[in-house]
């Protein structure tokens, strides 16, 4: 039986639990100050709406949403995403291979929970998205961070994950596009990671949520279609692309060849029925979402919100001295990079921390995200250009004096 991970052990695997940074961020807003939350994705504070067609179609879904569903989800839901699968190039989904989640997070934990046994080793990027590492811990397994590297546009280091491989490592988790980084791998990378799965027969959990937030004519390559021999665990949802990040509406797909993996399938039904059924409602809008026009592609289009703001803070980030920064190809996430020597940074949540009393503004550290150097934090470009104006200039303000203590 798997032992229960204290809470102790699960410390700074994800930037918004509490800490002192979220902590002073609360008090200062109890207090009534304006704090200005550059932290987390969530596009509905900064004015972007959700499509009035899935509103719509949320209303008048509402009454025949009230019962439990099938535990993997609707039929409408689940043929909708076999579909949006069909034209991924994402290999061997059928409907029964489909799970419906509150949200992408509910089915990453249940997928590490299904897989892991005490001391198995699991490969994470570094830089994560921090719920990764801590659902590896949960489930009991150890999570091996490899290095993703900033001078090769933040791609994968290949060398650096052969080098991690153990006789207990068990899978990879692949996030593409990368939060934070904004990072888009290219064919070549995800072609060089599906070898090190075939040689050490690891299974691919593919965390492809921001495939439709792509920019500058970039293409999403999905690593599964690439790969229909492998296994490989996908997931994707709504929150982001349709910015409806409350309603909980994500997905998770069972690809590719699924020989000698019936007792893992199992455990993810036998979890799936366990919480009964995700959020139905929410099951409801995603057939309309996925079909037809695409709101979201004006928006990642030069003269859209979220290209504009991209291209503005990624200009007024490298303007700052002792800041220097990679644009990023997709998501709403910029991943700068401070001179910790120019400012004497050795703690960088204290950077942020500092920065937050004095500024009023909510960043992310590095360390957030598992990256060892004190020398990066996340900020989230959703609000306006005006807004993104104020906050480079208060950040640049605050830098022309600091040094850390």
């Amino acid at each position: 039986m798997k032992k229960f991970v204290k809470p102790h052990k699960l410390e700074g695997i994800c930037y918004d639990v509490r800490g002192p940074v979220m902590d002073e961020a609360d008090r200062m807003i109890a207090n009534g100050v304006d704090v200005l939350k550059l932290n987390i994705g969530n596009p509905a504070p900064f004015n972007f709406d959700a499509p009035d067609e899935i509103i719509q179609d949320m209303i008048l879904n509402l009454r025949k949403s009230q019962g439990y569903s099938d535990s993997k989800g609707i039929f409408s839901a689940r043929k909708a995403i076999m579909q949006y699968c069909q034209l991924k190039g994402i290999p061997n989904v059928g409907i029964n291979d489909i799970y419906t989640g509150n949200g992408v997070s509910e089915l990453i934990v249940m997928s590490m929970q299904g897989f892991l046994d005490n001391g198995d080793e699991m490969l994470v990027p570094s830089p994560d998205y921090p719920l990764w590492t801590g659902a590896i811990k949960l489930s009991g397994g150890t999570p091996v961070h490899y290095i993703c590297d900033e001078q090769a546009e933040w791609n994968p280091d290949i060398e650096d994950i052969k080098k991690k491989i153990t006789s207990k490592t068990k899978g990879i988790v692949l996030i593409n596009p990368n939060n934070p980084t904004g990072a888009l791998y290219p064919k070549e990378i995800l072609e060089q990671i599906i070898t090190v799965a075939r040689e050490h027969n690891l299974v691919i959990f593919a965390d492809e949520i921001y495939d439709r937030l792509v920019m500058d004519d970039y293409k999403h390559i999905a690593i599964s279609s690439l790969a229909p021999d492998l296994f490989i665990v996908n997931f994707n949802g709504l929150s982001k692309s349709h910015r409806v990040a409350g309603f909980r509406s994500g997905w998770m797909c069972l690809s590719g060849d699924k020989t000698g993996y019936r007792e893992y399938i199992e455990g993810l039904d036998l979890l799936a029925s366990m919480r009964l059924c995700s959020n139905v409602p929410a099951q409801y809008i995603i057939q309309t979402a996925l079909g037809g026009y695409q709101s979201l592609d004006e928006l990642l289009m030069p003269g859209g919100r979220i290209y504009e703001q991209r291209n503005f803070l990624y200009k007024a980030l490298n303007d700052i001295p002792g800041i220097s920064v990679q644009k990023p190809k997709a998501t709403f996430y910029i991943f700068p990079k401070i001179d910790a020597k120019k400012f004497n940074i050795k703690d960088d949540e204290q950077f942020i921390l500092d920065f937050l009393k004095k500024e009023k503004v909510l960043m992310v550290h590095g360390g957030g995200f598992n990256w060892e150097e004190p020398d990066h934090f996340r900020i989230v470009y959703l609000p306006n250009v005006e807004t993104l104006d104020s906050a480079s200039k208060r950040l640049a303000n605050f830098l022309s004096t600091y040094k850390q203590k």
